[in-house]
């Protein structure tokens, strides 16, 4: 038995976005129709999702953050629409406008159906897993970010699963994966980690995504530097951006990325597809011609730094790991 997660990375409905969300939350007005064809292709969708959906709250005014994402109620029903079934709030965007609005974001997926994990109205709430049966297996999620600090929830106060990777992997996180393991057949663990705009994974990243798969965890997919990294299965070490109104860097283009297709089963991933995509302000599209081979080129340096190797099948750059 097996399934197909359908993996998307920093997905920011605010600012432009939101603007155009409050117009029309109809998915064809963000998401191509041949790109939707291959979300579409998997069991279950799952992504970051990098704002909080609220009409509440006001920016949590920290030194040095520029940025500040919210997203307008309705956006709950883009993502429903999209065919969304979980995401990760664990971020250091989900508390941008305070606890009310993270906890509004929490309700208004809900309300739609959609599964939420890293962050909550205290400490237990934001590191509990979601187990959800996707094609008769039992897929466990769990979601962490190792950064901002004042982001944490504790036990009286809303906020992210935190830990600080950058000083190892905690114990509460090791004994988190190894509990889900024993509850669930395929357990995929989602953490934001490491800094913006950087080519590949720090070390301490490398090291936790390998504490992470040695306490059992079937597939670690990862997000927070805007562009896509390489893959060594059975990690995923940075998923990309999926959608936003971001300015583009012309060296790392964070305007290129990839969607991830990935078969697994309860002994790991079976298949690794990478969908080549094209981000443009506030609508993804598949990417073509010079940005297509630009993703493909990028994609298998990073992965060869691995070891890994990435061939071409009909525009999907595939791994394989079995």
């Amino acid at each position: 038995m097996s399934l197909t997660l359908a993996l998307a990375g920093d997905t920011m409905l605010g600012r432009g976005v939101a603007g155009m969300i409050a117009r029309s939350a109809d998915p064809a007005r963000f998401f191509s129709p041949d790109l939707r064809e291959r979300i579409d292709e998997a069991d279950i969708l799952m992504l970051n999702l990098e704002c909080c959906v609220s009409d509440r709250g006001a920016e949590w005014r920290v030194p040095g953050k520029p940025f500040y994402f919210r997203a307008p109620t309705r956006a709950a029903e883009l993502l429903a629409g999209l065919g969304v079934g979980c995401v990760t709030l664990a971020n250091n965007h989900a508390m941008d406008f305070g606890a009310d609005a993270m906890l509004d974001t929490r309700e208004h997926l809900r309300r739609v159906g959609i599964r939420s994990v890293g962050a909550g109205a205290d400490e237990c709430q934001a590191r509990e897993p979601e187990i959800m049966l996707v094609r008769g297996l039992r897929l466990g999620v769990l979601g962490l970010t190792d950064h901002p600090a004042d982001f944490a929830a504790s036990a009286v106060q809303p906020g992210v699963a935190y830990a600080d990777l950058a000083s190892g992997v905690p114990p509460w996180l090791v004994a988190n994966v190894k509990e889900l393991c024993e509850r669930a057949d395929v357990v995929l663990v989602a953490p934001h980690w490491g800094p913006n705009m950087v080519d590949r994974p720090r070390a301490y990243i490398r090291a936790a995504a390998q504490a992470l798969t040695s306490a059992g965890a079937t597939l670690v997919a990862g997000h927070s530097a805007h562009v896509f990294h390489g893959v060594a299965p059975p990690v995923l070490y940075d998923l990309g951006d999926f959608i936003n109104d971001y300015i583009v860097d012309e060296t790392l283009r964070n305007d290129l990325g990839l969607l991830f297709l990935v078969g697994v089963d309860e002994t790991g991933p079976l298949l690794v597809r990478a969908v080549p995509i094209k981000l443009e302000y506030g609508r993804t599209r598949l990417a073509q011609d010079e940005d297509l081979r630009w993703i493909r080129d990028r994609f298998r340096a990073a992965c060869g730094g691995f070891g890994c190797e990435v061939t071409e099948e009909d525009g999907e750059l595939v791994i394989e790991t079995r």
